[in-house]
């Protein structure tokens, strides 16, 4: 297995049509962890934003019992992220806080990012990237109580958007972390009724 060092450069980038072939790779419903990240560790370093997303949160997904956390090929894809956290859609920022999250690595430096570039586009953010990113900080137990307020401020006027899971890992995520948003709860309740 080839682990790259450096994924900060996307000159090295596929073309599209192979970048498509492997989106459909991972996410095919035969794939598992570990397909994914012998796909990610050989061709990694020539994935676009949305490749790294897509590996990360299929890696989480599919891990069917795995211990993931001890295998460096995650450790290696959250610096990946991390690296090019600036080209990653609010999709993807919320689907690759939440496989890290679920995976149990500590990646607080990939978390650290995600909220700094979360923070200016929180507002293109749909419920659910709201809910799971939430959730995501939360799990992981990433201290960022300004990034929690702002999660409330994007999500309070979106309440209605939110379905019944968005709505109970929403609060489930802010009562973890202990950041009063009673405002928030007070926009839940009122929206769950």
């Amino acid at each position: 297995v080839r682990h790259h060092q450096t994924f900060s450069a996307a000159s090295e980038e596929a073309p599209r049509q192979l970048l498509i072939q492997w989106s459909k790779q991972m996410t095919n419903p035969r794939a598992t962890s570990e397909t994914v990240l012998a796909l990610f560790a050989t061709e990694g370093h020539r994935f676009e934003a949305r490749n790294l997303a897509t590996a990360a949160h299929r890696a989480a997904k599919f891990r069917r019992g795995q211990d993931l956390r001890r295998d460096r090929r995650m450790a290696t894809l959250a610096e990946a992220c991390r690296s090019r956290v600036h080209e990653f859609e609010p999709q993807h920022l919320a689907n690759i806080a939440w496989a890290f999250a679920k995976v149990g690595i500590d990646a607080r430096a990939l978390f650290n990012a995600i909220a700094d570039v979360a923070r200016t586009q929180l507002g293109k953010f749909n419920s659910q990237d709201l809910a799971n990113t939430a959730w995501a900080f939360a799990t992981a137990r990433v201290e960022a109580s300004d990034f929690f307020n702002a999660i409330a401020d994007a999500a309070r006027s979106r309440l209605t958007e939110f379905n019944s899971q968005d709505h109970a890992n929403t609060e489930w995520a802010f009562a973890t972390v202990g950041v009063a948003a009673l405002e928030i709860f007070n926009a839940i309740a009122d929206a769950a009724r």
